[in-house]
């Protein structure tokens, strides 16, 4: 029987083409990883199959800027996870090596009340005292100032937070300060202050803006449409993460308006800089 001809008949030393990667754009995702008893899954997956590489990668095309990615967990399933702007933490002068003092896009589980979370978050860290490992100890250029300053009534973060938690159904919470605030106790940004002012100085310490999924509102999700979930919930919360950034971020698809011009890097054009450290995935 005759032997059809190949490429390699035709160009002898030629090789075949290399499959194309497979872009992580969600598709491929499944809810199952986001396990409530053990964590987030990342390892033991392709790479277009991980929520760190396919939410890294929606983020970078929505905001046309590099994203660091870092975790808290090892091994195969994390337990929170966060994507910092590469440009705001480049541009700190005291702390551009780190990831503390920026805020961040992240998610994480309360294993508890089986809830899935993802928002912001900025961190302080320790304010005083030994830490118990370098980096974490506030630095005066830390965004956690930024946050800070902008917890008083009537301002523009005052005004993001009322729309979030007031009528979107977010939630916020500062550690070692509490219960959260909800729709149910919430007043206005002077609250965060406050609870942060509660917070152990030698202790870690933190802001999250987050929305609240249940887990079995999750359970009737496909993959994607989890993936779609987050990214709106991160689309959401960016006009507030703004805020207390010194690099802001400004989305290709519809810059947000602010006071008649666009959110934009302080002092520059644009925010699509800067080289990556740390744990990048």
């Amino acid at each position: 029987m005759k032997r059809s001809p190949t490429h390699k008949d035709w160009l002898p030393l030629s090789r075949p083409a290399a499959a194309a990667r497979e872009l992580p754009t969600g598709e491929a995702f499944r809810p199952a990883w986001i396990d409530f008893e053990k964590g987030i899954r990342v390892g033991n997956l392709e790479p277009h199959e991980r929520i760190t590489q396919i939410l890294k990668y929606r983020l970078e095309q929505e905001f046309g800027t590099g994203f660091v990615t870092d975790r808290w967990g090892r091994g195969v399933y994390w337990h929170w996870i966060c994507w910092v702007p590469r440009a705001d933490r480049d541009a700190k002068p005291v702390s551009s090596g780190i990831n503390f003092g920026c805020a961040k896009f992240f998610i994480s589980q309360d294993r508890e009340k089986r809830i899935f979370q993802s928002g912001m978050t900025v961190e302080r860290g320790w304010s005083s005292g030994k830490p118990p490992f370098p980096g974490i100890r506030l630095k005066k250029d830390w965004d956690w100032h930024r946050l800070m300053a902008s917890c008083v009534k009537g301002s523009r973060f005052d005004e993001e937070l009322h729309r979030l938690v007031g009528r979107e159904g977010f939630s916020i919470s500062v550690t070692g300060a509490g219960a959260p605030l909800t729709a149910a106790n919430f007043r206005g940004a002077h609250q965060v202050r406050a609870a942060a002012e509660k917070a152990p100085p030698a202790q870690w310490a933190g802001f999250s803006l987050y929305y609240p999924m249940p887990e079995a509102e999750m359970a009737v999700c496909s993959g994607y449409e989890v993936v779609q979930a987050i990214c709106g919930v991160f689309t959401e919360v960016s006009p507030a993460m703004n805020l207390c950034m010194q690099v802001t971020l400004a989305p290709r698809s519809a810059r947000f308006p602010v006071d008649g011009g666009f959110l934009q890097e302080e002092g520059h054009n644009d925010a699509r800089h800067g080289k990556g450290k740390n744990h990048q995935q």
